[in-house]
């Protein structure tokens, strides 16, 4: 039964082909999960089915198969950001400790109605979107819908037996879901623009409000009433969760070099034009942190130093980490060492941004 508290609804709007991603973060409710934690998640699980080939195939890393698996590239991401079950289910398993079945398995929601389900993962080919239970009411949380549409209790199972119909596979949460948001501090989970005030979804206002629109969102928040920042040497501190991702960076780069006394001393590395397949070239094939995938070739001769500032160059410098191996170790440590030296010549290296 629902209540008279004011709830918020995260809804976040597809952008590129991460829908994925949006429907983790929508049926949790707030925004834990990025492309880059995935495309890491992905490389993992990529890593694990390699080696388990390796060991289980006549021929280990020669055989057919194997080689064939890695000419394939991922199982679990494409090159549009296109994230296989796989990597959904891991990602809810290791941050909230949450189960994913597909509700058509045996045991599954067997003694309970389908709205006593907490939430929905559905998806088609390349298309994921969630429906999750709010304040006793589904909403359908599609990334590609203007705003959260409600869904019945009356209308749930039809609607998700018309999914199956369409050729959704439905996966679901049972329960022990993170609880929906009905209050301020719960709100810092989830980016601002997101955020839809229920009762303003119920009552079908046109110009429902957001959290970004809402005038009393900065009250008490370190901003000013009209909802800019306090000037520098105020005495006043901006609320840090109301910072956009590039001024968080700014702000933390300003700090470190306050600290540091000035810019960082840390080695350089040249990046040179890419060598032509021939003796002393080696080929490394990259998992990006964005989740995009990439091959170049390198000298062995190049220190692995060099491997940074090519990601690097492809990530707006912003800082990464890179794992190779498995499990996949951090190389940083390698930076001064030659590729030939790290044995890095024919590996997959997985980026993710820290």
């Amino acid at each position: 039964m629902s209540s008279n508290k004011q709830y918020w609804v995260y809804h976040e709007r597809q952008e590129a082909l991460l829908c994925g991603q949006h429907a983790l973060n929508n049926l949790v409710q707030q925004n834990s999960f990025s492309p880059g934690s995935l495309a890491e998640i992905a490389s993992q699980l990529d890593a694990m089915e390699l080696n388990f080939m390796a060991q289980n195939n006549e021929g280990g890393v020669s055989s057919k198969d194997y080689l064939k698996r890695v000419a394939e590239g991922s199982g679990n991401v494409d090159e549009s950001g296109n994230f296989s079950i796989e990597v959904l289910r891991s990602a809810l398993l290791s941050k909230f400790n949450l189960e994913l079945p597909n509700i058509r398995q045996k045991g599954v929601g067997d003694k309970m109605e389908v709205t006593e389900i907490e939430g929905f993962i559905c998806n088609r080919s390349a298309h994921w979107f969630a429906i999750r239970k709010i304040n006793d009411r589904f909403y359908n949380l599609n990334s590609t819908l203007e705003r959260p549409e409600l869904i019945s209790h009356f209308k749930l199972a039809a609607e998700l037996e018309a999914l199956q119909q369409a050729g959704y596979s439905v996966f679901c949460v049972v329960d022990s879901l993170p609880p929906p948001c009905s209050n301020e501090a719960m709100m810092d989970l989830g980016l601002p623009q997101y955020w839809w005030k229920e009762q303003d979804l119920l009552r079908g206002k046109s110009n429902a409000m957001t959290r970004a629109d809402d005038p009393w969102k900065n009250v008490g928040s370190g901003r000013r009433l009209d909802g800019k920042r306090p000037a520098a040497g105020a005495g006043a501190v901006g609320d840090i969760s109301q910072m956009t991702e590039e001024e968080m960076l700014q702000m933390a780069m300003a700090q470190s070099l306050e600290q540091s006394g000035g810019p960082s001393s840390e080695k350089s590395y040249v990046l040179t034009d890419e060598p032509a397949d021939g003796p002393g070239a080696v080929k490394i094939q990259f998992r990006m942190p964005d989740g995009t995938r990439a091959v170049r070739r390198f000298l062995g001769s190049d220190c692995v130093g060099v491997i940074y500032e090519f990601v690097g160059s492809k990530c707006s410098r912003q800082s990464i980490e890179l794992r190779a191996g498995f499990p996949p170790k951090d190389i940083k440590s390698q930076k001064d060492a030659t590729i030939s030296e790290s044995k890095l010549a024919g590996e997959m290296i997985h980026g993710r941004y820290v």
